[in-house]
């Protein structure tokens, strides 16, 4: 374990933190995540899924978003409690090594095919931070 590999993993860390951070404020905030149509986002109002009418579509959105940016602030605050005070756990430990790395590119997979380019930019970016990281810890 080197302070460079530790500086790389806080890094990763750093960027998946603030993405999740921003779609959070995004999420509740503004209308960035709203549809362009009103007539779309009154239908998501007034539309439940088939799984269930205790909910409808707008309210799944929004929790969906949510929980989507709490995983990402989950992901980049421990990996960089990790890196920062505790990188001979992070690095003894192949189980979070591992996790790490899968969930980065769980995260770029998603990005590649359903988002747009710049969470795909900033999560490989922090994609080839930690595993560059991996590679000279």
């Amino acid at each position: 374990m080197t302070t460079v590999s530790a500086g790389l993993a806080a890094a990763s860390a750093s960027i998946m933190l603030l993405l999740g951070l921003i779609h959070l404020v995004y999420t509740f905030s503004g209308q960035r995540l709203h549809p362009r149509s009103l007539q779309v986002a009154e239908q998501m109002q007034n539309n439940s899924p088939r799984l269930t009418s205790q909910t409808t579509i707008w309210s799944a959105w929004i929790g969906f978003n949510a929980s989507h940016s709490l995983g990402a602030i989950m992901f980049g605050v421990v990996y960089l409690n990790l890196a920062t005070t505790y990188p001979d756990i992070l690095w003894g430990s192949i189980t979070l090594r591992i996790a790490g790395l899968l969930a980065l590119i769980a995260y770029l997979a998603l990005a590649a095919r359903y988002w747009f380019s710049t969470p795909f930019r900033a999560i490989a970016v922090a994609t080839t931070c930690y595993g560059t990281a991996l590679l000279i810890a």
